[in-house]
């Protein structure tokens, strides 16, 4: 036994801190994952940054990026290579999200539901034919999902659902109810639907997860309209009316609430990177203004005050990394737990949300304006803070975690 300091635990050893990696956090990444991180970075610095303020005070979502989604490989990028996906590792996977989300929440968020809540499900739950037919080209963005759990009066408690799927006599089935707050559901071909499939179920257990093209009579989706947050995103309620499926549109392997949470679990593994992404964005437009805004003749980067701000952000940032990047080397070990993502996210988004609103207010007055991204991000992170499980779901997660009993009811 020796008490030798070692270097093994570490990617890459001989790389020496980058300008802004104060904690040298490149270190800790392999070659590859560096390669894909700086990928997905220059994307979103050319195609995404250029018009992304645009983007959110028109209220529209980019899809002319779309394509450069499928063709980088972005979408599912964690799945298997023999599918269409980019077959990378989960560490990987996050990166992808952490920099699309310093792009925008609703970039990320394109993409953490077309891979993490249409094409996972697909992969985990569905028919070899399901998979072959929807995950080549869902990889390539020319199909794109959505995914229908969250009701007007069930997001938290998923289980009270009132959607139902009544099977027939000729083993077909009939979808009839609604979702509310969902991502992609304007411009998706299919939707993820999760139904009741029993009257009577209180808990869950007859919940099963079925494929819905969305030119299917008797379904329609509608925008939200007046949201004050990912404006960038498309953000829909959808409504099934006595949709006819055929028996083949049930994914095969699913049951029970297990199943969609199984799938919320690998969203948000996807938001603890991208959160982090938002609060980088936040931190580096705070810096290069502190350095650049000139008040009582001197920048105000030199003044104590702002000098706190910025310490406090990057430490925050800089521990948010850690935890992802941990959680990250355990799913791909295969030894991560809900609960330990549910610690992620939960931090992670609450101290992006913090680090975004102390970057607005070092902006001062500009802060405010399009121009500069930290009020987008404050504004969009309110809501990626609420969505995949709220806070204070998360904080009953853990709570139960520690302590063995059940504060939800």
């Amino acid at each position: 036994m020796t008490n030798e300091p070692t270097d093994r635990h570490l990617a890459s050893p001989e790389l020496k801190p980058r300008q802004g990696d104060l904690f040298n956090i490149d270190c800790a990444l392999t070659e590859d994952e560096r390669a894909v991180r700086d990928t997905v970075r220059r994307f979103v610095d050319e195609k995404v940054m250029p018009i992304i303020g645009d983007c959110y005070v028109e209220g529209r979502f980019p899809k002319e990026l779309i394509p450069d989604f499928g063709e980088l490989g972005l979408l599912g990028a964690n799945l298997p290579e023999e599918y269409g996906c980019a077959g990378l590792n989960n560490v990987s996977y996050g990166l992808i999200m952490q920099e699309l989300e310093r792009g925008d929440s609703g970039i990320r968020s394109f993409a953490s539901v077309q891979g993490a809540l249409v094409m996972y499900p697909i992969h985990a739950f569905g028919s070899e034919e399901q998979k072959r037919h929807w995950l080549p080209r869902m990889a390539k963005g020319t199909a794109i999902g959505c995914f229908g759990l969250t009701e007007s009066d069930y997001g938290s408690n998923p289980a009270g659902m009132i959607t139902r799927a009544r099977q027939q006599a000729d083993g077909t089935w009939i979808l009839n109810g609604g979702k509310m707050w969902i991502t992609n559901g304007s411009q998706a071909h299919v939707c993820v639907v999760w139904a009741k499939t029993e009257d009577g179920d209180s808990d869950g257990h007859s919940i099963k997860g079925f494929l819905v093209p969305t030119d299917a009579k008797g379904f329609a989706s509608r925008l939200v309209k007046g949201k004050l947050s990912l404006r960038a995103s498309d953000t829909s309620e959808l409504v099934f009316s006595d949709i006819h499926l055929p028996a083949d549109a049930i994914l095969p392997k699913s049951g029970t609430l297990k199943s969609p949470l199984m799938c919320l679990t690998q969203a948000r593994y996807g938001i603890s990177w991208g959160a982090v992404g938002a609060a980088m964005a936040c931190y580096e437009e705070a810096l290069s203004y502190s350095k650049q805004r000139v008040m009582f003749d001197r920048p105000i980067g030199g003044f104590q005050i702002q000098q706190v701000r910025l310490a406090d952000m990057l430490t925050e940032i800089t521990k948010g990394q850690l935890v992802s990047l941990h959680l990250g080397r355990m799913k791909d070990a295969g030894i991560f737990t809900p609960q330990q993502v549910s610690l992620a996210k939960r931090n992670n988004v609450n101290i992006a949300t913090d680090v975004a609103r102390e970057a607005r207010r070092l902006l001062g007055g500009n802060g405010i304006i399009a121009e500069y991204h930290s009020m987008r991000h404050m504004a969009n992170l309110e809501s990626v803070y609420t969505y995949e499980g709220t806070h204070d779901v998360h904080s009953l997660i853990l709570g139960q975690a520690v302590t063995g009993m059940n504060a939800f009811k």
